[in-house]
């Protein structure tokens, strides 16, 4: 079972050390904050706690209302060591926090709640490409905290006007020229060359593709989104081995990239490796319950 530091923990959900004891002072998070600083303090499943109540905060919800609802489920649970797991979001009128339960939405209460929000989405089919603030982690004021220094930066303006650029295939030829003048200005800025490789990709252009992502991953080993690009390549031709190294690499970085648990697990029972595919199915299902590989996670948990 992987083991996690306060440091740890702060980096890969990019909230605050400060913010965390904070958290664990309210007894909103697991770990005693007298351990906080140990190696091994924190579990995966406290990430997915850091990482719902950061999602909480940042959908409006105050925090009064999120110690309500834990309270409310420890009182009807006593038992149960992550309660924040349960916590949701209804954005109906002004947002407050509900209980989900067993796909119930429910206040904290009791009193049921309509989720007419609920929409099956769809597995990724195209490379991905880097969007600076699109991740889940990503600070709310990240973009303004990089401002001045990228404003002066030509490979950060210019792979910024690649990333407005590619996402319709009439204007691909423009985003590539983009980042290839991104990359002119530093060779080593490996969003651009995993931004490029991703239009390649979609271009049937392969080679290139993957030299690209090879570039990415030769200046950023740990590169999420350069690493699971390379991995589904691999994985299309039949090399899943490889796949799966570059898979579990890309979750090295980010351990709650939700999808990516997915695609390990399918390689993993491709390769017959069940018992690191259930794994990575139940981390699937502790990050996103509702996600759209839930039920498919859940066959495969229940066989």
């Amino acid at each position: 079972m992987s083991s996690f530091s306060l440091a740890e923990v702060a980096r890969i959900c990019r909230v605050p050390a400060s913010r965390l004891r904070r958290w664990q002072r309210m007894a909103l998070l697991r770990a005693e904050p007298a351990r906080a600083a140990v190696a091994g303090a924190f579990e995966f499943r406290d990430l997915v706690s850091v990482r719902r109540l950061r999602g909480l905060l940042e959908r409006g919800v105050p925090m009064q209302q999120i110690r309500r609802g834990v309270e409310a489920l420890r009182a009807r649970n006593p038992g149960l060591a992550r309660p924040v797991e349960a916590l949701d979001v209804w954005s109906v009128g002004a947002p407050r926090v509900v209980l989900r339960e067993q796909g119930v939405l429910a206040e904290p209460d009791g009193q049921l709640v309509l989720d007419f929000a609920q929409l099956a989405g769809a597995a990724r089919v195209e490379a991905l490409c880097v969007r600076r603030g699109d991740a889940a982690g990503d600070d709310a004021g990240a973009a303004e905290g990089r401002g001045e220094d990228e404003a002066h930066d030509p490979a950060e303006r210019w792979f910024e006007v690649g990333c407005r650029l590619d996402s319709d295939r009439a204007t691909y030829a423009e985003a590539i020229d983009a980042y290839l003048r991104a990359l002119a200005a530093d060779p080593a800025h490996a969003d651009s060359h995993c931004n490029l490789g991703s239009i390649y990709y979609n271009q049937g252009r392969r080679a290139p593709a993957r030299a690209c992502f090879e570039r990415a991953l030769a200046t950023e080993p740990g590169h999420v989104e350069a690493n699971l690009n390379l991995a589904t390549m691999l994985e299309e031709e039949e090399r899943n081995e490889l796949a799966l190294r570059h898979y579990q690499r890309a979750l090295e970085t980010d351990p709650l990239y939700a999808d990516a648990h997915v695609s390990t697990a399918l390689v993993c029972e491709k390769l017959g490796l069940r018992r690191r595919a259930r794994d990575h199915w139940r981390r699937y299902l502790q990050i996103d319950p509702g996600g759209s590989w839930a039920d498919v996670a859940r066959r495969h948990l229940g066989s």
